[in-house]
């Protein structure tokens, strides 16, 4: 059985509602786009039509934003007196892009301007006063912050005290203190909300770009969305447009780093979508600050040299390799923790390490939540102090879970999803037990898996080409835009297998009569045997995509989740009878009848005992299990056998006591031996004295029993009252025309067959006849 990750919330799209047909006519569109438009919230023309047609009118006054006005005279004021001006960045995706707009802004302003990216593991993040201090004694006589500084009170105070102004501008959460800057640009300022609060820091970074330059500044377009995509902000409204135009932006795009980042990335121009920043373009100008110094991923973003393009992105991508295979390394050692004894009951996770590299610890506590389904700590100890990130479920706000236990922790911060902190390794054991706590407070364990909004339950055929361009029309897909998910419940799976370097990934086929749809999920290809051996009763769950091959288009499902329901083979193979196999009701199946004449009493009250001669006498009610006792001589007895019954479950315990397939076929050197004693002896009484023939001769016995019984059908011998002799002159045989020699290489496929086979195999098997 496999559980699915989420609960799938269905809502039957593919049958619109009166409004959502009225709103296809209206605006042109599929009736499924519609009312997935419908349940979105956009349920007017004009909703639906700005949503469809994102456009630059769509894009909102910068002068709205909270003391923009103020902020951006003070930056033209500083660039009028040549002042020095410093941004000061983050290290992040966001952050480089954010620095990079207003670098290049300010640059063809003809500012004197450079700028700061802290370092994760010396600046930590946010304004810091040492860098603020260093950086003041350099010249720099006005700070700009670009995704940080609303949490830089310290630092901005220093500033203030040498006569330094700071323009912040940021889109984190604002804390109850506001620092003293001397302007805060912020979409949700308190008291002066923007129209759109879900900008990112490079979506407040391009906005300051076009109240300095007075117009959109389409150039920037590029590096707003990826900061845009890669900081997961909500992909609607404003973010919709900075993205739908970045893309095509990015298409063709000039910059020679950004060329090279996505050549060596594989990222082809023509083909590039959101997923391309998401899964391409982001997570490796995130590997710089995450292992390193991020200054160089500016550079790159900003250079217009193409050797010094190429040799940034070289570099890039060498520490995204780097942090991949640190990420893999320190994943498996993380995710064999967390279900190890002191870890696996649980309901939250804190996995610690030594010299495990801490910029990459908030990706391992992603994969840990990934697969147990538990919030997580990542940490790494180092001289009696650890330090790392947390990742969260949507039923557990992580951020108020820990903030309570301010006094375990040195330093601490986050939110619902996702923290930072560092705590002395002495109170490691009391931070896990305080998170257990919470998580009985917040009710974790009884809230079920993570609901998940599915567009419709739909048969392979559904899925058109016509319908991939419709959906296409809702892209870019992204935070609170997701790519409408469809369920898939009655295909069957065809062509399963694992693949990927490590065949952690799992590639299947969707059949559903003569239609087809290939599908991939990333790291399941270990549910190949069990889905294998049950293929027609998975469920899956994914998204519709473009899949390009050698220049060639085909859909593709991506899944994002499966099921297989209850088994209905249950392997239970044994070389011994016990109790446990007679405690359920159902049907029980025999094959020989000196066996079902010893265990039928066995069988529990109101179940019936079958000996099994070729056919069923009455057909079994539905839902009834059967219980396959001994191994059949042949496999397809049991496979008939089955066919016929159509049990709802099977187990299969297949008991036999002594392997034919390892004691093998007799040799001809032991039939020599046997037809030599023959000739010299007489009247040898094999009922009495098959023992000391036995050991005399030196073959097993039972081999010794298969051995006469072939002479004797052969006609090699007789036996008369027990005594055996040789016959004198027989007719020439063949051994393998004997009736017991012909069982015995039956008997000995079969094992193979049913019970030398791996589970899988057997469950495929013994699935198939029931359908």
């Amino acid at each position: 059985m496999i559980a699915a990750q989420y609960k799938w919330n269905i809502k039957d799209v593919d049958q619109p509602s009166s409004e959502a047909q009225a709103l296809a006519e209206t605006e042109k569109i599929s009736p499924i786009v519609a009312q997935i438009l419908w349940n979105r919230g956009y349920q007017t023309p004009v909703a639906a039509h700005e949503f469809l047609n994102p456009g630059p009118e769509q894009l909102h006054d910068p002068s709205l934003l909270h003391d923009m006005d103020k902020g951006t005279a003070r930056i033209e004021e500083a660039i009028g007196t040549g002042q020095q001006i410093t941004i000061y960045g983050d290290y992040d995706a966001d952050g480089v892009t954010s620095t990079s707009i207003l670098y290049e802004t300010l640059n063809e302003m003809g500012a004197n301007v450079n700028y700061y990216i802290p370092n994760r593991f010396t600046d930590g993040y946010g304004p810091n006063v040492a860098a603020f201090k260093k950086l003041i004694a350099a010249g720099t006589q006005l700070f700009v912050t670009v995704d940080n500084g609303v949490a830089g009170n310290e630092a901005i105070d220093v500033a203030n005290a040498a006569g330094v102004d700071v323009v912040v501008t940021d889109h984190h959460e604002l804390p109850a203190e506001l620092p003293a800057a001397y302007a805060i640009i912020h979409p949700r300022y308190p008291g002066a909300e923007y129209p759109f609060g879900g900008l990112s820091g490079a979506g407040v970074a391009f906005k300051v770009a076009q109240a300095l330059r007075e117009e959109i500044p389409q150039d920037m377009l590029d590096l707003a969305a990826i900061g845009t995509v890669a900081d997961l902000v909500p992909l609607i409204d404003e973010n919709r447009v900075l993205v739908y135009f970045g893309l095509q932006l990015l298409q063709q795009d000039e910059r020679p780093g950004l060329q090279a980042l996505m050549k060596g990335a594989g990222i082809k121009p023509e083909e590039l979508t959101e997923q391309s920043i998401g899964f391409g373009i982001a997570p490796r100008l995130n590997a710089l600050g995450r292992l390193d110094d991020a200054t160089p991923a500016v550079k790159l973003l900003t250079t217009l040299d193409e050797t010094v393009a190429n040799d940034l992105a070289q570099e890039t991508e060498q520490k995204n390799r780097h942090r991949q295979e640190l990420v893999q390394q320190i994943s498996e050692t993380a995710l064999a923790q967390a279900t190890d004894a002191n870890h696996a009951k649980r309901p939250t996770l804190i996995i610690s390490g030594h010299d495990w590299h801490e910029g990459v610890l908030g990706i391992v506590a992603s994969k840990v939540v990934e697969q147990t389904g538990k919030p997580t700590l990542v940490v790494n100890i180092q001289d009696g102090r650890a330090k790392g990130s947390g990742r969260s479920v949507e039923a557990f706000n992580l951020f108020t879970a820990l903030d309570g236990h301010r006094d375990l922790m040195t330093a601490f911060g986050g939110h619902h999803m996702a923290v930072g902190l560092t705590v002395p390794e002495a109170q490691l054991t009391a931070l896990a037990d305080a998170l257990d706590v919470e998580a009985g407070k917040q009710k974790l364990t009884e809230s079920g898996p993570s609901e998940l909004p599915v567009a419709a339950s739909v048969s392979v055929a559904a899925i058109t080409p016509a319908l991939f361009q419709e959906l296409a029309k809702m892209a870019p897909f992204g935070t609170d835009n997701s790519q409408p998910l469809f369920a898939f419940e009655s295909a069957s799976l065809t062509q399963l297998k694992a693949i990927g370097k490590d065949h952690s990934h799992l590639k299947f086929q969707l059949q559903e009569g003569t239609h087809q749809l290939n599908a991939i999920q990333f790291g399941a290809g270990a549910h190949v045997p069990e889905l294998t051996a049950a293929p027609d009763q998975a469920a899956v769950l994914g998204a519709i995509e473009d899949n390009v091959w050698q220049g060639r288009h085909s859909l593709q499902l991506m899944v994002k989740d499966l099921k297989l329901s209850a088994e209905t083979v249950v392997d239970a193979r044994t070389n011994r009878v016990h109790q446990a196999m007679f405690k359920d009701a159902g049907t029980y199946i025999f094959f020989h009848r000196n066996i079902f004449q010893q265990l039928r009493d066995q069988v529990p009250t109101g179940s019936q005992a079958i000996l099994y001669d070729g056919t069923v006498q009455t057909p079994l009610p539905a839902d009834t299990a059967v219980f396959v006792i001994d191994c059949p001589d042949a496999t397809s007895d049991l496979e008939t056998a089955l066919q016929q019954l159509q049990p709802a479950k099977v187990t299969a315990y297949l008991y036999k006591k002594e392997s034919l397939s390892q004691l093998g076929m007799p040799t001809r050197a032991q039939y020599a031996k046997l037809f030599k004693f023959i000739a010299t002896h007489q009247q040898v009484d094999v009922g009495h004295q098959l023992a000391e023939l036995t050991k005399f001769l030196q073959i097993p016995r039972t081999q010794l029993v298969f051995m006469i019984q072939v002479f004797f059908e052969c006609g090699f011998i007789t036996i008369e009252h027990g005594m055996m002799n040789g016959v004198a002159h027989p007719e020439h045989k063949e051994l393998t025309t004997a009736p017991s020699y012909q069982l015995r290489q039956q008997q000995v496929q079969t094992e193979t067959d049913l019970l030398l086979c791996p589970s899988a195999v057997l469950k495929q098997r013994l699935h198939a006849p029931l359908n």
